[in-house]
């Protein structure tokens, strides 16, 4: 896992850009989105944000994935929190198992974990990451471990960059049209950028939101940005101007700077709990009436 940890901290900054802009919400066009929208936990975004935030940051820890680690507990502890939702909606009048199948299930995971490595991988590098061949494999690796922690099983779990591109180029062409949930997930995770990044002035929060759309716009495509009914805004040169103002900066920096300020930067916009990581997990399908967790 080495080589994609050090790639990793030093390109963290876009990696998370590309995670949030184009990862994320290209994984809601799936029905993931229904059981997420039918349990209100859009109401949570900023929060779920922060928590895949910390997610991302703690499998790319050094140790993070061996057993003592806090990727291993966190990866493990979201395949319980996916096993009791599905079991909450099983015994709920809200999901219609005939028309839409398991809720949060092994294949719509498999694909999600696909999308989590090689279209973080392919996403970074439009907004100015670069890795080397070892880097991109060590990457996809990383990301394998964690889904298989997360409840994936082997069979399904892709073996290489490759296979991960074969598994959700035919799991998007399996999904239905992205529908209102979707729609409601993407603009969700995008409005909630300023305040995980714990911009208050409303002129700048507006400016950060204008710029997630573009750059997420520019990513996923013109088709999946109407899908999602993205306010329209031009892309022409988005990805080429954000990417050559990243290298830049990071012509000027040395590369320990860049990964130190990485780290500080993942750690204000994740979430960190006053008891260290719980597993507590929700009592309830609907987020509202469910205990804290």
């Amino acid at each position: 896992f080495r080589p994609g940890i050090r790639a990793f901290h030093t390109n963290a900054d876009l990696m998370l850009v590309a995670f949030v802009a184009g990862v994320l919400v290209e994984g809601f066009t799936t029905l993931i989105a229904k059981s997420f929208n039918l349990t209100g936990r859009v109401a949570h975004t900023k929060r779920r944000l922060q928590q895949n935030n910390r997610q991302l940051m703690e499998i790319f820890y050094p140790g993070g994935l061996e057993r003592d680690g806090d990727g291993w507990k966190l990866s493990t502890r979201v395949r319980f929190v996916h096993c009791r939702i599905r079991a909450l909606l099983a015994r709920s009048e809200v999901w219609d198992r005939e028309a839409w199948g398991t809720p949060i299930s092994a294949a719509h995971l498999g694909l999600a974990i696909s999308v989590f490595s090689k279209r973080l991988l392919d996403f970074s590098k439009k907004v100015g990451a670069t890795y080397g061949r070892d880097e991109e494999t060590s990457v996809m690796a990383v990301w394998r471990y964690a889904g298989y922690l997360m409840g994936i099983p082997e069979s399904i779990l892709y073996r290489d960059a490759e296979e991960a591109e074969a598994v959700y180029t035919v799991g998007f062409m399996c999904e239905p049209p992205a529908g209102q949930d979707s729609v409601d997930m993407a603009n969700a995770l995008i409005r909630a950028i300023p305040s995980v990044a714990d911009i208050s002035d409303p002129v700048e929060a507006k400016k950060t939101i204008a710029l997630a759309y573009r750059l997420s716009r520019a990513l996923i495509g013109p088709a999946r940005a109407r899908q999602f009914r993205y306010p329209w805004k031009p892309t022409l040169g988005a990805l080429a101007i954000f990417s050559a103002k990243q290298r830049a900066q990071r012509i000027l920096k040395d590369t320990q700077l860049v990964r130190s300020d990485n780290f500080t930067q993942l750690l204000k916009i994740s979430v960190y709990d006053e008891d260290g990581l719980s597993y507590k997990l929700p009592d309830s399908v609907r987020a509202s009436q469910s205990s804290e967790w």
